[in-house]
């Protein structure tokens, strides 16, 4: 698995905290390999955000693997149905194809906040 700078970190943690504020949802992600099967890991992820599950948005990256999965709460996903995730997703493999992994994930971010925007 690829180690990030903390350049990179940074620049994926100040997306999504621009997608919170844009949106009022809360985005995570996660870079890492999955425990288990990839799905039901996810959304174990999804659920630990606790009391912020239904308003909550989470992308989970496995470079390694060349896995992604975006898991939406009740909330989140009455804004962000899963064709636009997908359409999110497949743009992110476009940038990830590219060896751009940090590029992906805030492309991805920046898709799902600009469409969750436009749905208060």
């Amino acid at each position: 698995m690829r180690t990030l700078t903390s350049t990179q970190i940074d620049g994926v943690r100040e997306a999504l905290r621009a997608a919170e504020r844009r949106t009022g949802l809360r985005f995570a992600a996660y870079l890492g390999p999955a425990i288990g099967p990839r799905r039901h890991f996810s959304e174990r992820l999804h659920a630990a955000l606790g009391d912020e599950v239904d308003r909550a948005v989470l992308i989970f990256v496995d470079s390694e693997k060349k896995a992604l999965e975006i898991v939406t709460g009740s909330e989140a996903r009455r804004r962000l149905p899963d064709e636009k995730c997908r359409m999110a997703a497949m743009s992110m493999a476009t940038v990830f194809s590219g060896g751009d992994l940090v590029g992906g994930i805030v492309t991805g971010v920046w898709m799902l906040a600009d469409q969750a925007s436009r749905h208060p």
